[in-house]
């Protein structure tokens, strides 16, 4: 007793996240005991991991097949160049038609997020079938000797996650705090049935990212931390998906090989800076998994690796030789095929879209490439009959395709002619995700026992996500970013709000957003619905520099929970969430705290387990327990970017059960840590405007109103609409969707710009440089000037007429504009309110993408003089 005392009077006098994390870590150890109410799950007693000094051979579950590969071999014998390399081509169903597919004998198309049949987001069942009908029977219509079928795939993430009207589960994050590969094997089943009888037979899935970092925008495409869990994950999934190879089973992939989730401060496609022996045997440790279960595809990642301990550096995933080839197919023995991710091969150096013979020649043998697929297949002959490309590796390639396609049982049945197709009923499997939901939930805090509420009570429920089935879905739903949706995209599904309604009765539920004009007094408890809203991949990274404190972004869940907590009734927190997040101060206004992490669309499962006992409701507790550390402090990153466990203040395998035997005191909330680091980079635009500027579209007076473009990525905006100076539309530069196209049909300013201004001044102190990337399409006849803002009246411009009348169109170019050549024209750089702006006049278009403000002097650096943007 004597050592506790003194452990909570460390923490009192020091009110350190340490302590607090220590003390739940004992509670939680006491727990495994049975001597407290903590949860414990079925991934309590998964087998101890091996330790592997090189990559593993991994023994298949699918048996040699001799006459299956007779017949491959039969296949690919008879084939051509042209038909072995249509195979080996991905194309988007918005830019091919089935009478393409049968020229040029594609071996695949795909649909993107937020992409459907004719582009009708609400397309009924029988439009997908009957579009996959229509390509298949292409496939079925060239002049090839021995047809070759077509396969559909699709980014099927959380169930049948683009399809109107199907179940969408939890994503992963909140599968993996379930600790439950049962669960997940039937939720692959499940999803294949809902592909499958959409006509689509190739499921992008599972994800088995070993994510480190809560700032990756991926994170809750991650089941854990713990390799050992994902490994256990995968094989359960992927059993589930592919099955027997039946008709109501899809192909799936392991993606993204390999070390997305190791990424340097959890950065979307960056640098993974770990060992050989981490990413063997924790990043790698969902593909052993996989693998085991047969998967007939593996997705290449973004990602770079560098091993520094080692001195190698890899490069991209999809270049590198070593793993694609050596790892993967040579040591591990994966006999299926690898494909590369949307665009990917043209970040390889030397590399286009449509051009890579390296990534062909590492080991990539179907290549996504969803709008250049023509000049990819031409580019890619040329480079066959120059021997850019060995005939030996392409056939290869075509021999993994063939060997994955008769596996599938793919040949000689129409999509529609297969078990199960057109069957609406399919899509939708509501009783296993509200029970994945419950699975999922886990109770951080529960002071007093206020949970479960008691049936009958006159609840108030608030928050912007109480009400709202995409927040609770996320990214990947219906749209690729989660966005542009409203419930009626949902109508299979209850949200939260619904849920609790059901479970307590209508009448006694009330619901109020903001909680503004309502009496609290006459309540008997409050549930806060609150949390992220919806984004995917580099859209949902947290930049080095800010916090991972949750109300830094989210000021209104704060509020919320600020005017609820003065009427000193019972608060109930439900954090909405795609990763663990810094929410002390969050915490420390809530009674009870429940992450629900992305439950989809069975939103009724968290009154399941809120309302426990009620008739009807069942009589569920939680059994939910972190799958990922919580943060307890605004900055857990260490200098190198990775994350510092000393910083937690959940650890793995933490969460509550009714009754709770301990309570959460008051929490440090840090407020005057508004950073996480030194003043070295001001980002301003990646794929969206970097909060806190916005990206704004205006003629040539600076004195006339801006127009917002907003954060819509489909949009194609012509402003002002009665006669527009200026077009802009999402394109792709460096990845996908992340840069604006702007075009000039008149004199105006593309700009960005905060509502406050900031102070500059110590970038400046450091040589800093302005720098962004530009694609040239239409060159300027005029002048074209980029300019800084520092308040009314005050705008300091550089003249890049001559530079950008170098650049070659089409092609890439990085810029470069030390700050000291707009600091020459006077600026104000302790007042910086634009920081970045381009104004132009007719003809000019230009694509822009990355703009930010860099510290130093890097190496490699090339600034531009400032005498050659007509500064003297």
């Amino acid at each position: 007793m004597v050592r506790t005392r003194c452990l909570w009077l460390v923490c009192a006098v020091l009110a350190t996240v340490n302590c607090v994390g220590a003390a739940l870590a004992a509670d939680a150890a006491a727990a495994k005991d049975g001597r407290s109410s903590m949860a414990t799950s079925a991934g309590d007693h998964l087998p101890a991991p091996t330790h592997y000094t090189d990559w593993p051979a991994i023994e298949s579950r699918l048996p040699a097949d001799p006459a299956l590969e007779s017949r491959m071999r039969k296949i690919v014998a008879s084939m051509n160049l042209a038909q072995k390399i249509g195979q080996m081509t991905q194309a988007e169903i918005k830019s091919i038609t089935p009478a393409e597919v049968t020229k040029f004998y594609i071996g695949s198309v795909l649909n993107g997020g937020g992409s459907w049949p004719g582009g009708n987001k609400h397309a009924g069942i029988a439009d997908w079938l009957t579009l996959s009908d229509r390509y298949y029977d292409a496939s079925m219509a060239t002049d090839a000797a021995i047809k070759l079928p077509i396969i559909w795939g699709i980014d099927a993430v959380h169930g049948d996650n683009n399809v109107f009207g199907a179940t969408l589960f939890p994503h992963n994050i909140g599968l993996g705090a379930a600790h439950d590969p049962a669960l997940m094997k039937e939720i692959g089943a499940a999803t294949a049935k809902a592909v499958r009888a959409t006509g689509v037979e190739w499921a992008f899935a599972p994800t088995l990212a070993v994510a480190q970092n809560a700032r990756w925008g991926r994170s809750y495409e991650s089941f854990s931390t713990d390799g050992p869990l994902v490994r256990a994950y995968a094989r359960a999934y992927v059993a589930g998906l592919q099955g027997g190879f039946g008709d109501h089973n899809v192909m799936a992939t392991a993606k993204h090989f390999i070390g997305d989730g190791a990424t340097q401060n959890g950065k979307d496609q960056g640098d993974a800076k770990v060992s050989q022996n981490d990413m063997i045997n924790v990043h790698g440790s969902g593909y052993f998994g996989a693998l085991e279960a047969g998967v007939q595809s593996v997705m290449a990642s973004y990602n770079s690796w560098d091993d520094v301990a080692a001195g190698i550096n890899y490069g991209k995933m999809s270049g590198a030789h070593a793993l694609l080839t050596g790892a993967l197919k040579d040591k591990m023995g994966f006999d299926g095929f690898v494909v590369s991710d949307w665009n990917a091969i043209g970040q390889l150096p030397g590399c286009t879209n449509a051009s890579c013979p390296q990534a062909i020649n590492a080991g990539i043998d179907m290549v996504m490439v969803p709008d250049d697929w023509k000049a990819f297949i031409a580019n890619t002959t040329r480079q066959v009959e120059a021997g850019q490309i060995p005939m030996a590796r392409i056939d290869d390639a075509v021999s993994r395709i063939v060997r994955a396609k008769l596996r599938m049982g793919l040949f000689g049945t129409r999509p529609s002619q297969r078990a199960g197709a057109g069957d609406a009923g399919l899509l939708q499997s509501r009783e296993l995700a509200r029970r994945a939901v419950r699975e999922s939930l886990v109770l951080l805090k529960n002071n007093h026992d206020v949970l479960p509420l008691k049936p009958g009570s006159k609840i108030l429920v608030v928050g912007k996500s109480a009400d709202s089935l995409p927040n609770q879905s996320g990214g990947w739903s219906s749209t690729w970013q989660g966005t542009g949706n409203s419930n009626a995209d949902f109508p299979n599904g209850d949200t939260i709000l619904a849920g609790l309604r059901h479970a307590d009765g209508a009448a006694n539920v009330t619901y109020s957003e903001t909680a503004q004009g309502v009496d609290l007094k006459s309540f008997d408890a409050i549930v806060a619905v609150i949390g992220e809203t919806p984004y995917a991949e580099t859209m949902g990274d947290i930049m080095p520099s800010a916090t991972l404190r949750h109300s830094d972004r989210y000021p209104e869940d704060l509020a919320v929970l600020q005017t609820v907590a003065r009427s000193h009734k019972p608060v109930v927190a439900v954090f909405v969430a795609g990763r663990p997040l810094y929410v002390n101060n969050l915490l420390n206004l809530s009674d009870a705290f429940v992450t629900a992490w992305l439950p989809g669309t069975e939103g009724a499962g968290v009154a399941d387990v809120l309302f426990a006992g009620r008739s009807g409701a069942g009589h569920y507790n939680f059994s939910g327990t972190l799958a990922m550390p919580w943060p307890g402090v605004p900055c857990p990153d260490a200098s190198d970017g990775s994350a510092k466990p000393t910083r937690w203040l959940f650890t793995p395998g933490y969460g509550l059960r009714y009754p709770s035997k301990h309570a959460i005191g008051a929490l440090p909330t840090d407020s005057a840590v508004n950073s996480c680091a030194e003043a070295s980079m001001l980002s301003v635009f990646h794929t969206l405007a970097v909060p806190p500027f916005s990206l704004y579209l205006a003629d040539a007076n600076p004195q006339q109103p801006a127009h917002d473009i907003g954060a819509d990525l489909n949009a194609v905006i012509e402003w002002p609409a009665s006669h527009p100076v200026l077009r802009l539309r999402t394109v792709q530069v460096n990845t996908q969707q992340d840069a604006k196209s702007v075009a000039w049909l008149g004199a105006g300013r593309f700009f960005a710009q905060s509502p406050q201004p900031g102070n500059l001044m110590p970038l400046v102190a450091t040589h800093a440089a302005l720098q962004f990337d530009v694609v040239i399409a239409t060159p300027a006849t005029g002048p074209v000037k980029v300019y800084m803002g520092c308040g009314d009246h005050c705008t300091t411009s550089v003249d890049l007429t001559h530079t950008f009348a170098g650049y070659a169109n089409g092609v890439r170019h990085s810029v470069s504009i030390p700050l000291a050549c707009f600091a020459r024209n006077g600026v104000d750089f302790s007042h910086i309110d634009v920081p970045f702006g381009v104004l132009a006049s007719a003809p000019f278009s230009a694509a822009f993408a990355d703009v930010k403000i860099i510290a130093g002097t890097q190496a490699g650096r090339a600034d531009l003089p400032c005498a050659s943007l007509g500064v003297p």
